[in-house]
C-alpha cells in the first residue's frame, strides 16, 4: 500500500474503533439505554467485549501481515488499534467502579460544582472498602484487574520516546505480555458468565490459534538457530582438518 494512503486510512480506523463508544452515547442521549432490563449490565458486556475483540485483533496484525509482503504497512496500525483496546477496557473498568460499586456519581458532580474539587476522591474513598471486598470474593474481578494493569503498562510505553529510552530488547519483552492479557482477559470472560453459558468459547477459540501460531513461531526460530550452529560448526571443524 502507497505510504500516502496511510493517514487516510488511519481516520477510517480511527471512526470504526469510535463507533461503539459513539453508539453508547448515542443510546445514552436518546433514552434508549433507560430500555435495557440492565442498563449497567449491558454498558459492562458492551465495553468488555470490544475490548476483548480489539485484543484480539491486535494480536493478530503480525500473524496476518506476515502471510504476505505486500501486508507489512499492517504493523502501523497495531499500536492504534492496541489503544483502543485499552480505552474500551478502561470503560469497561470505570463501569464497574462508577456505575456498579455503588459511587455517588451525583455526589461528585454537585461537589465539583460547588467549588469542592476534593468530592470526586472523597465518594471513591468511601466505596474503597467495598470494592476491596468484592474483588477479594470475585476471581473474575481479580484476573481482569491484572489484564487491565497489564494493558496500562503497555499503553503508558506505547510512545517512541519511551522504546528509545527502554531500548529495543526490554520494550518487546514488555509487550509480549499482552498474550498474557489475552489469556487473562478471556479467563474473565469465562469466570464471569454464568455456569453453563458457552459464549466465550469463540474468543476462546481465536486466542488459541494466535498463541499456537507464536509457539510454532518461537519453535521454528529455534530449529533454524540450531540449524545455522550446527552448520556454522560442521564448517569450523571442516576449515580446521584443511
Amino acid at each position: 500500500m502507497p505510504s500516502r494512503a496511510i493517514p487516510y486510512l488511519k481516520v477510517v480506523v480511527h471512526i470504526l474503533c469510535l463507533l461503539p463508544f459513539a453508539y453508547l452515547l448515542h443510546i445514552y442521549r436518546d433514552g434508549q439505554l433507560a430500555t435495557f432490563a440492565d442498563p449497567v449490565n449491558y454498558i459492562t458486556h458492551f465495553t468488555g467485549d470490544w475490548a476483548l475483540w480489539l485484543l484480539l485483533v491486535t494480536l493478530a496484525v503480525t500473524p496476518v501481515r506476515r502471510l504476505n509482503r505486500s501486508l507489512g504497512w499492517l504493523i502501523r496500525f497495531r499500536r492504534m488499534l492496541g489503544l483502543y483496546c485499552f480505552f474500551y477496557a478502561s470503560l469497561h473498568l470505570a463501569t464497574y467502579v462508577f456505575l456498579f460499586s455503588g459511587y455517588d456519581t451525583a455526589a461528585a458532580i454537585a461537589g465539583v460544582q460547588a467549588g469542592n474539587l476534593g468530592e470526586p476522591w472523597r465518594q471513591l474513598v468511601l466505596i474503597w472498602p467495598s470494592m476491596l471486598d468484592d474483588a477479594e470474593k470475585r476471581r473474575f474481578i481479580q484476573v481482569g484487574l491484572a489484564a487491565w494493569l497489564i494493558l496500562l503498562g503497555l499503553a503508558v510505553t506505547s510512545p517512541q520516546r519511551v522504546l528509545r529510552a527502554m531500548g529495543g530488547y526490554w520494550w518487546n519483552r514488555l509487550h509480549r505480555l499482552i498474550y498474557a492479557a489475552g489469556i487473562l482477559a478471556v479467563i474473565h470472560y469465562w469466570w464471569l458468565v454464568k455456569s453453563g453459558v458457552r459464549t466465550p468459547w469463540k474468543v476462546t477459540a481465536v486466542l488459541a490459534v494466535l498463541l499456537l501460531w507464536r509457539v510454532g513461531l518461537l519453535m521454528g526460530k529455534r530449529v533454524r538457530s540450531a540449524a545455522a550452529r550446527r552448520a556454522n560448526e560442521a564448517q569450523s571443524e571442516v576449515t580446521a582438518r584443511s
